[in-house]
């Protein structure tokens, strides 16, 4: 395999045709168990590859290097091969942003509400941070140093300006589940969720519904594989291409489902 995207369960991924819309090699979806993942990172018999759930943060031991972003977010979603030596890097972080600016949605002074505390909401939590958010808090299904429970959420938390789900609930086959009520959170002005299948999840639908700006992981996912293009080829690709394969993999989905 040259590039490809690594990852436990990628039935659901759109990262092939979107990687194949952007440029001309060939990308492999190569779902890892956790016992193959270790002998596979040791081979690394490839020339670039794009990591997602639940590895992101897994791959750092086998790294010799990470750009300043990978390194402070604490995740890694892009690796390339020079000579041997694996390179890390973050595009979740860029792919993120651009979604935000996208659709005018600011979080500088505001309350914000990150679900979920995998290597997405690292890098979402990164962006937060750097656009000026005043409050962030971290909700999980479990108590940790980082996270709150939902229960802490909800007892606390329901004045918060926007909120981001960075966890996989909602996400197909699971498309009736949603994280939370969003009637709980009456100052809440924008939803973004990273999952992108369905195109437009429970959560997203419910945020459109109570007026609020709701916007799906598609973007942000073809942002992230355009930046990730340029570190697996060293070459600068236009943003442009971002809405334009966005709006054909949206048509060609929607008309699948």
């Amino acid at each position: 395999m040259d590039y490809g995207l690594i990852g436990e369960k990628l039935g659901h991924s759109y990262s092939k045709e979107i990687h194949e819309m952007l440029t001309d090699y060939t990308y492999n979806l190569c779902p890892l168990s956790k016992e193959e993942f270790k002998p596979f990172m040791e081979k690394h018999d490839f020339k670039a590859i794009n990591v997602t759930i639940p590895y992101k943060q897994e791959v750092i031991p086998f790294l010799t290097d990470m750009d300043e972003n990978a390194k402070a977010i604490g995740a890694v979603n892009t690796i390339v091969n020079k000579e041997g030596k694996l390179y890390g890097h973050n595009t979740d972080f860029s792919g993120f942003l651009y979604m935000l600016n996208k659709h005018n949605i600011t979080v500088q002074d505001k309350k914000c509400i990150v679900l979920g505390d995998g290597g997405a909401s690292k890098s979402v939590v990164a962006v937060l941070k750097k656009s000026g958010a005043r409050e962030i808090i971290i909700v999980d299904i479990r108590k940790t140093d980082s996270a709150i429970t939902y229960e802490e959420c909800f007892a606390k938390h329901t004045d918060a300006d926007f909120i981001a789900n960075t966890s996989p609930v909602g996400m197909y086959p699971n498309s009736d589940a949603s994280p939370l009520d969003l009637t709980l959170f009456p100052k809440c002005k924008a939803v973004v969720d990273v999952v992108y299948n369905p195109l437009e999840t429970k959560l997203i639908a419910q945020a459109k519904e109570l007026n609020m700006i709701g916007v799906n992981g598609l973007e942000m996912l073809v942002a992230q594989a355009l930046y990730a293009i340029e570190f697996f080829l060293d070459t600068k690709l236009e943003e442009t291409k971002i809405d334009e394969i966005y709006k054909k993999i949206y048509e060609q989905k929607k008309t699948e489902n």
